[in-house]
């Protein structure tokens, strides 16, 4: 259909448009450059008599909003979110360059083309042409394109929340993500995230006594005692937790008989993850189960020939739901066991993780509006091991959910990959798919 070609056409070139401008977020407040892609999208909204806001917290971190009004201030607000930064590359990784957006046999090629430039443009080619269209809804509809989602959001969704939390008041989100079509013998799955893990970083100084490298026999060095503590860290397995998104997705994949009840068995999910030849599956099982301690990276040492008398140990903790960091930090003195002496823990981020429930009107209009598109279809629930924006509002106990719609022309099992990894792309149909599915979504819901 013509109008399907013009969405597909609209949203690639605008998708094409933001990987281009390389908002690369290093986590330093100089890196990111947000200005670029709120510009574009000024651009983009121009005629269509929508007002765009911007909202800098940092010189050259920008977010922006726009907004179709309501006619009934009793209707819901429903809040789309996408963020416009992206995480480094590393070149020699890629077939293609990350940041030229090319558009290959219907794929576009680059770096945030999957997290989660795809959605920040699908929602905006949305909500352009609903304002286009004259359209009046009942209730509010926001579009936000925040700034710093890599670096854990403190410079867009967080700034937002805590210093304009009048510009992004709503009684619904939905951000990333979600909508991957998964085979099960009982059809196709569609994945709606409702809750993640809180992350937890953590700064293990691990001391000894300097002294010469040409005399190590029975030196206190501060790195074979920080080889160990990185060994127990690997070594920890802390009580696994069911919670009901993991064992609701779980029930709804259809598993072979035993597999289901051995995933959702606090007593028997570990084994069952050893046991698992879907790797894939295997760490999602892992990590929607168990709080985790990722010891990834170490600073030591002052020059070869001198035993070091300080290790620092960089340690990605992300705790379950119900987790504190205070029992974060109860785990890592229970992993380190005698060595906890030796160690001192810093906490550059604690965070809780944070849950909504599935059941609500909007994810009913979900399951409305996919039923249409993917005819055969059922929404599951889902907790992602990562990070998203959606806490920033849940912790306001807003219903906020990660959801899309891709089409199944790249397979369910290369998605997770590309999160952060080499030869990120995604396919023009799925595009098309998302502007229709926020189209019916928003017309559905907000009436």
């Amino acid at each position: 259909m013509p109008d399907d070609t013009a969405i597909e056409t609209q949203a690639t070139e605008l998708l094409r448009t933001l990987i281009r401008n390389g908002c690369v977020n290093t986590g330093e407040a100089a890196s990111g450059h947000e200005e670029r892609s709120v510009a574009a999208l000024e651009d983009f909204f121009a005629g269509t008599g929508l007002s765009c806001e911007r909202y800098t917290s940092e010189p050259g971190r920008m977010s922006l909003i726009t907004r179709i009004e309501g006619r009934d201030p009793k209707a819901p607000t429903l809040l789309l979110m996408g963020h416009t930064d992206v995480v480094p590359v590393s070149l020699s990784g890629w077939q293609r360059d990350p940041f030229a957006a090319e558009l290959v046999d219907g794929i576009v090629w680059g770096r945030g083309a999957i997290d989660m430039l795809n959605l920040t443009s699908t929602m905006a080619v949305a909500i352009h042409r609903l304002a286009k269209s004259g359209w009046r809804p009942r209730g509010t509809l926001i579009y936000l394109a925040v700034a710093d989602e890599e670096a854990g959001g403190f410079l867009g969704a967080g700034h937002l929340v805590e210093h304009h939390a009048d510009a992004v008041k709503c009684d619904y989100v939905i951000t990333e993500s979600g909508g991957v079509p998964i085979p099960t013998k009982a059809g196709h799955t569609l994945k709606v995230t409702v809750g993640e893990k809180g992350g937890n970083w953590r700064r293990l100084i691990v001391h000894g006594t300097p002294g010469h490298g040409s005399r190590p026999f029975k030196t206190d060095n501060a790195l074979v005692t920080a080889a160990k503590v990185v060994q127990r860290l690997a070594e920890y397995r802390p009580k696994a937790r069911i919670l009901d998104a993991w064992r609701g997705y779980v029930q709804s994949l259809h598993l072979e008989p035993g597999l289901t009840e051995a995933l959702t068995d606090p007593d028997r999910v570990y084994e069952a993850v050893c046991d698992l030849d879907n790797l894939a599956l295997a760490r999602e099982a892992h990590a929607c189960t168990h709080t985790t301690f990722s010891p990834n990276v170490v600073h030591g040492g002052s020059k070869i020939n001198v035993v070091p008398d300080r290790v620092a140990i960089e340690v990605d903790v992300r705790a379950l739901p119900g987790v504190s960091p205070l029992d974060v930090d109860a785990m890592l003195k229970e992993a380190l066991g005698d060595l906890a002496s030796r160690v001192d823990i810093e906490a550059p981020r604690s965070q809780d993780g944070s849950r909504t429930p599935l059941q609500s009107p909007l994810v009913d209009a979900m399951a409305r509006v996919t039923q249409k598109l993917v005819p055969g279809s059922k929404i599951i629930p889902r907790m992602t091991s990562g990070g998203t924006d959606a806490r920033y509002f849940r912790w306001k106990n807003i219903p906020s959910y990660g959801f899309a719609l891709h089409s199944r022309r790249i397979p369910f099992t290369e998605y997770p990959l590309m999160f952060h990894g080499n030869d990120e792309r995604i396919d023009t149909e799925s595009l098309r798919l998302s502007v229709t599915m926020w189209d019916a979504l928003v017309r559905d819901f907000l009436g």
